[in-house]
């Protein structure tokens, strides 16, 4: 396959992809296709790139801030996601705030690794973890070493509960439970075991460096999105923001957007890089079609059923300002885990005057939040009372996506990367061996950019 670039490469001979959602799904499967010959125009939704993982405007008191649209995390095993950054001129070490693996409690307690080379750092770090006893230790330590032995592999229908059996209720509760709701938004009694253990894998057994915990400096718009938007338009491709398509139009072997979008016509492949449900919508109006082959709305509508049986998590952040300047984390200490209860629902607040923010600004994390929006910020404010001391701490702005992941399940069928007769999708609900991550959806678009690439060809002909 030819690697010219888009601008270099006579306009009629290129094949056109056109790719919906400008999510990190859909700009890593564009930037693949686009050094791989293929004229891209992407239509996103919104209007500013990064679809779930963006940054949007804060109003605090030190003036208007850009932040995320929650805050993420994310790890350096996420070596997909750290590559395209790189690719479109953004330097991780820069941007992100790298750190050993650490879930560090108030009190002291909790869980650090050293800066070893994997995967001492894990034996490590769990055999000096404070706050456990020599017997929790040695337990997960054992355990550990059992997972390893067996391949980070279970049986398919085994939950993370499954996996923990018999181990003492403090490394549940302060380890094994904050890890899976913050890696797979699930709770443990429900979350794939299978998934659980493939993110351990990766983080554990990546090479040095595969465990840390990277907190973005800059909003997450900033990172990849943005800068991989700026990239195509400089090679004489289309990103058009604000743009939703209303529906997909068979015409041949081709595809076209609809009246809104008939300038863009016609498309060798479309690759859906929207959410599930939009995905899902329009697969469904595709099969309609009386000139689509009976077989092929046939599948169209099955994949749809099959995105929309997905069940979905939400996750809020609520960000609050203190008003105390020791009201703060301690220094080189960026978040905290939190002790969660359905009562005091944050697992984790993030200092973000240690990343570049105002100081006092700080971000708690409620994964797999199920309260309405009034109930969660006065609940996270009141545990802020009881398990850090803070007093006078004001919400500025609580942030609930309710589709932020789909359940992690065992044995859950998600929707496959081919849908057929030009037709394919993308992102972190797409059939994979992750869980609804930025690097899952990196990934995913990669893949679906190569399938499309091996099936269609540099001509663009099946």
């Amino acid at each position: 396959m030819s690697r010219e670039s888009a601008k270099d490469k006579p306009r009629a001979a290129q094949p056109r992809a056109a790719i919906l959602g400008g999510g990190w799904a859909g700009f890593a499967a564009a930037l693949a296709l686009a050094r791989s010959g293929w004229h891209i125009t992407l239509h996103e939704a919104a209007r500013e790139p990064g679809g779930r993982a963006r940054g949007m405007d804060l109003d605090t008191p030190q003036g208007p801030l850009r932040v995320d649209n929650g805050q993420h995390i994310l790890i350096g095993a996420y070596t997909e996601s750290l590559r395209l950054m790189r690719e479109v001129g953004v330097d991780p070490e820069r941007a992100l705030h790298r750190q050993p693996m650490a879930l560090p409690y108030a009190d002291g307690s909790g869980l650090r690794f050293p800066d070893w080379p994997a995967p001492l750092d894990a034996l490590a770090g769990i055999a000096t973890a404070r706050g456990w006893s020599l017997g929790e230790r040695a337990a997960l330590l054992a355990r550990a070493v059992r997972w390893r032995l067996a391949g980070f592999r279970c049986a398919p229908q085994a939950t993370v509960a499954d996996l923990c059996a018999g181990l003492p209720q403090r490394l549940v509760s302060e380890f094994i439970d904050p890890l899976c709701i913050s890696a797979l938004n699930t709770p443990i009694h429900l979350a794939s075991g299978t998934v659980f253990l493939r993110v351990l894998r990766d983080a554990l057994f990546s090479g040095r460096g595969g465990s840390h915990f990277l907190v973005p400096r800059r909003d997450l718009g900033g990172l990849f999105p943005a800068p991989a938007a700026q990239w195509l338009q400089e090679r004489g491709h289309a990103v058009r923001l604000g743009s939703r398509v209303a529906e997909l139009q068979p015409q041949g072997p081709h595809w076209t957007l609809g009246a809104a979008q008939a300038e863009d016509a016609p498309f060798d492949a479309v690759l859906l890089a929207c959410p599930a449900p939009e995905a899902a919508r329009l697969a469904l109006t595709a099969a309609g079609h009386d000139s689509l082959p009976a077989r092929d709305g046939i599948a169209l509508q099955r994949w749809a059923q099959l995105a929309q049986d997905l069940q979905h998590r939400p996750i809020a952040t609520v960000y609050a300002q203190t008003g105390d300047p020791s009201h703060a984390l301690p220094p080189g200490a960026p978040w905290l885990a939190l002790r969660a209860t359905p009562d005091a629902p944050a697992q984790f607040v993030f200092d973000r005057g240690q990343l570049g923010g105002p100081q006092g600004l700080m971000a708690f994390v409620i994964s797999d939040s199920a309260s309405d929006r009034e109930t969660l910020q006065a609940q996270v404010l009141a545990q802020a009372r009881a398990q850090l001391g803070w007093h006078g701490l004001v919400a500025l702005r609580t942030v609930i996506d309710k589709r932020a992941t789909f359940a992690c399940l065992p044995q859950l069928q998600r929707p496959g990367m081919e849908l057929g007769h030009g037709l394919w999708a993308c992102g972190d609900h797409v059939d994979g061996p992750y869980p609804a991550t930025i690097e899952g959806a990196v990934r995913s678009g990669l893949q679906a950019a190569e399938a499309i690439g091996q099936a269609l060809g540099a001509g663009g002909k099946a």
